[in-house]
C-alpha cells in the first residue's frame, strides 16, 4: 500500500470493486472530502499507480487557476482514456470528437442551408489542420488546457510515467465511417431541435458562437451526453474495459463544480430519465470545500450523511444512497480522516527510505501525532523542518528546548523560506487575509469555535467559512472545534499579542461564567494565567464531588492553551509557574496547585514534547489519594494511567 493511502484502504477496495462490476452497473461519484492537506491529491496519485497499469484512467486538476472549461475537460479526459493497454483494444470517442469539432470554430455561412452544405468540408479541413499540428484532434486540447493534467501532489515516479503515457501524441484520425453515424446521434438527441444530422451540428455551432448563456449550457449538456454515449459504446464491444477510472482533483472550484454538475446531470438524464443503461465510469473526485449545490454547510438539508473511508464499499453506498428520483443518489461522500499514531509512525519509517537523515527522529512519532493530530500535510511539513534544521538528534532536554519553538522554525517552500506556522496557515487558510486570520486566532481561543465567533466576532462568517473548508473536527465530535493543528498555530500567533490574549480569555471566561458553565470559565481563567483562582475552584470541588467527576473536570480545565515563554523545556516552564514562596506543608491546595500547572504544561505537546512530566502527574494523584478520606480508587487508577502511559491511537485533549 502506497503512503498516500495509509488509513484509506477502503477507498482502494471501493475503486477495485467498481472497476470489476459489469459495464452497465450503477456506480457512485465518490467524493473525497477534507481540508487542504488531508491527502486527497495523494489518494489520486496512489489510485493512479494502483490501477493505472491495467485500467484506462484519466486525471484532471480542476483547480481555479487552470480555468478549465467543460469542453476542455472532456477533451483532456477522452484523450487520456484512449491510451492503449495490453489487455484491451483502444477506446475511441467519435461522438464527443465530432461535437467538439462542430462547435469549435465558427462556420462561415449566411444561412442554415449553406452551413449544412459546407459543414463536412469545413470539419474535414479543421481536423486535418489539427492532425498536422498536434498528431490528432483531441491532442490539441493539451495545448490550451494541458496544465490541468499536471501530476497531483505526492505523485510517484510510477504514476508520472503512467500520466506521460496517456498524454503521448500520435496520429489518431477519427474514422470516416463513424463520422456519419456520429452525426446521426446528434440528430436524434432530445436537446437539439433539428433532427437532420448535419443541421444538428450546425445548431451546435450556432449555440457556441451566437448563442446566449442558455445555449452554452445546452451545448455542454449535449457534449457530456456524447461522452457518456461513447463510453457505453466502447464498453459494449469485446476486448474492451468493463469500467473507466476518472480522477477529478480540486472539484470545489467554480470550474470543478460546473464540471461535476454537468457530469451528474448527464448521467441522471441518460440513466433515470431516458432509461438507458448506466455509463461505465468509476469516478473519484476530491473537494476541500462544501459544495453549494448540497445546500447549507450544516448538511441538514442534504439527504446524505458523511461516511468514513475505512469501510467504504458499493454495499454501503447502495444501503445509504437517496432514491433514484433525485440526482443526489449518485454521490458517495467520504470524509477523509486524520492519520492515527501507527499511521504517522509508518509514514516516518517510509520516509526513511528516501531520507535516511530522519532516522534519529523516528522516536518522535508520538510528538508529531500529538502536535498535528495526524493531518497528512502537517506531518509532512514537520518532518521537512526536522530534516533541514539543526535540531539536536539525541532525546533529552536540549531537544525539548529546541522543539518548544518549532512553529517559528523555518520551512523552505519552493523559492520562499517561511516559518512553519506561516507556511502551514498559508496552506490551510488560502484566500483568507491577515486581518481575518487575526480575528480567527482570537475566536480559536474557545474550544467551541461557534461560541468563540459569537462572543468575539458577532456577525462574522468565519465559523461558516471554517465549516465549509472542513476545518472543524470530523463527524463524531460533540463540540464544533477547529482542527487542533490550525488552532495551535493560530494561538501561537495570538500569544505574540499578550494584551489581546488576556482580553480574549477574560471575555470568554466572563461569558461562560454568566451562563453557569464553570468548567469552561476555569479553562479560560487558566489560559489567562489565573492559576490561584483555578486552584481555589478545584480545591473547593475536591471533597464534595465523586473523584471520577473531579478528575474529568480537572482534565478539561488543564487542557487550556498557554502563552508561556517559547524557550525552555518542561521543567524550566514549571519552575516559572511555581508559587513565590513554596510552603513546606503538603496540603490539598498545594498538591492541587502543583498538579494543575504540571498537567497544564504536559497538555501542550510543544511544552512537553517527550511527555516527561508523566511521573510528576502520577505522584500528584497518589498524594491526592492520601489526602482524601474516601472514594480514592479513581485517583489511584489515574496515577497508574500516567505512570504507565500508553499513547492513544487518535488525538485527544490529552495529547
Amino acid at each position: 500500500m502506497r503512503i498516500g493511502l495509509r488509513g484509506r484502504n477502503g477507498i482502494v477496495s471501493l475503486v477495485d470493486e467498481c472497476l470489476r462490476q459489469p459495464p452497465t452497473a450503477e456506480r457512485p461519484v465518490t467524493m473525497l472530502l477534507g481540508p487542504r492537506g488531508s491527502g486527497a491529491s495523494e489518494a489520486h496519485s496512489a489510485l493512479m499507480e494502483q490501477f493505472g497499469p491495467e485500467n484506462p484512467f484519466a486525471y484532471v486538476n480542476l483547480a481555479a487557476e487552470h480555468g478549465l472549461l467543460p469542453r476542455y475537460g472532456l477533451g483532456l479526459l477522452a484523450r487520456q482514456l484512449e491510451r492503449k493497454l495490453p489487455r484491451y483494444r483502444r477506446s475511441h470517442f467519435p461522438r464527443l470528437t465530432l461535437g467538439l469539432l462542430a462547435s469549435d470554430h465558427e462556420l462561415r455561412m449566411t444561412s442554415l442551408a449553406e452551413g449544412r452544405r459546407n459543414i463536412r468540408r469545413e470539419l474535414d479541413a479543421f481536423q486535418e489542420r489539427a492532425e498536422a499540428r498536434y498528431g490528432d484532434y483531441l491532442a490539441a486540447f493539451f495545448e490550451v488546457a494541458g496544465g490541468a493534467v499536471g501530476a497531483p501532489d505526492g505523485a510517484s515516479t510510477a504514476a508520472l510515467a503512467l500520466l506521460r503515457d496517456g498524454l503521448r501524441r500520435g496520429r489518431r484520425r477519427l474514422p470516416g465511417r463513424k463520422f456519419t453515424g456520429s452525426a446521426a446521434w446528434y440528430g436524434g438527441h432530445p436537446l437539439i431541435r433539428s433532427q437532420d444530422p448535419w443541421e444538428a451540428l450546425v445548431e451546435l455551432n450556432l449555440w457556441r458562437h451566437d448563442g446566449d448563456a442558455e445555449d452554452e449550457e445546452r451545448l455542454d449538456r449535449v457534449l457530456f451526453s456524447a461522452f457518456l454515449a461513447d463510453l457505453r459504446d466502447n464498453a459494449d464491444h469485446s476486448f474492451m474495459p468493463r469500467s473507466y477510472l476518472l480522477l477529478l482533483d480540486n472539484s470545489h472550484s467554480e470550474y470543478g463544480r460546473r464540471f461535476l454538475d454537468l457530469l451528474i446531470r448527464a448521467r441522471h438524464d441518460d440513466t433515470v430519465v431516458a432509461g438507458l443503461s448506466c455509463d461505465p465510469l468509476t469516478i473519484v473526485a476530491s473537494s476541500n470545500r462544501w459544495l453549494p449545490r448540497w445546500g447549507p454547510a450544516t448538511g441538514d438539508q442534504w439527504p446524505w450523511q458523511l461516511r468514513g473511508p475505512d469501510r467504504a464499499s458499493l454495499t454501503d453506498w447502495s444501503e445509504h444512497r437517496p432514491t433514484r428520483d433525485s440526482d443526489d443518489t449518485w454521490w458517495y461522500p467520504l470524509r477523509l480522516r486524520d492519520l492515527n499514531l501507527d499511521e504517522v509512525r509508518i509514514r516516518i519509517e517510509l520516509e526513511l527510505r528516501r531520507h535516511s537523515d530522519l532516522a534519529p527522529f523516528t522516536r518522535l512519532a508520538p510528538f508529531v501525532h500529538r502536535l498535528t493530530c495526524g493531518l497528512p500535510s502537517a506531518v509532512h511539513q514537520v518532518l521537512e523542518v526536522l530534516r533541514h534544521s539543526d535540531v539536536p538528534a539525541e532525546d533529552g532536554p536540549e531537544q525539548d528546548r529546541w522543539l518548544r519553538g518549532l512553529p517559528d522554525r523555518t520551512l523552505r517552500d519552493g523559492e520562499e523560506t517561511l516559518t512553519l506556522a506561516d507556511a502551514a496557515l498559508d496552506h490551510l487558510l488560502q484566500g483568507i487575509d491577515e486581518p481575518r486570520r487575526a480575528t480567527l486566532a482570537e475566536c480559536a481561543a474557545a474550544r467551541d469555535l461557534s461560541i468563540g465567533t459569537r462572543v468575539l466576532s458577532p456577525g462574522d462568517s468565519l465559523f461558516g467559512e471554517m465549516r465549509a473548508r472542513w476545518l472543524l473536527l470530523g463527524p463524531g465530535g460533540v463540540t464544533p472545534a477547529l482542527h487542533p493543528w490550525p488552532r495551535r498555530l493560530l494561538l501561537w500567533r495570538l500569544a505574540r499579542r499578550p494584551d489581546d490574549w488576556d482580553t480574549v480569555h477574560e471575555l470568554l471566561a466572563e461569558h461562560f461564567g454568566s451562563v453557569g458553565r464553570t468548567v469552561q470559565e476555569m479553562y479560560h481563567r487558566l489560559a489567562w494565567g489565573r492559576i490561584d483562582e483555578v486552584t481555589a475552584h478545584l480545591v473547593g470541588r475536591f471533597p464534595g464531588v465523586p473523584a471520577a467527576q473531579w478528575i474529568s473536570e480537572f482534565n478539561a480545565i488543564t487542557a487550556a492553551p498557554n502563552r508561556l515563554v517559547s524557550t525552555g523545556g518542561p521543567l524550566d516552564l514549571l519552575a516559572g509557574l511555581g508559587p513565590g514562596e513554596p510552603g513546606e506543608a503538603v496540603t490539598t491546595a498545594a498538591v492541587i496547585r502543583e498538579l494543575i500547572i504540571t498537567r497544564w504544561v504536559w497538555s501542550d505537546p510543544l511544552a512537553d514534547p517527550g511527555m516527561r512530566l508523566n511521573d510528576l502527574i502520577a505522584d500528584g494523584f497518589n498524594q491526592l489519594s492520601r489526602l482524601r478520606r474516601n472514594d480514592v480508587v479513581a485517583l489511584f487508577n489515574e496515577a497508574e494511567r500516567y505512570r504507565h502511559w500508553r499513547h492513544p491511537l487518535t488525538s485527544t485533549s490529552e495529547g
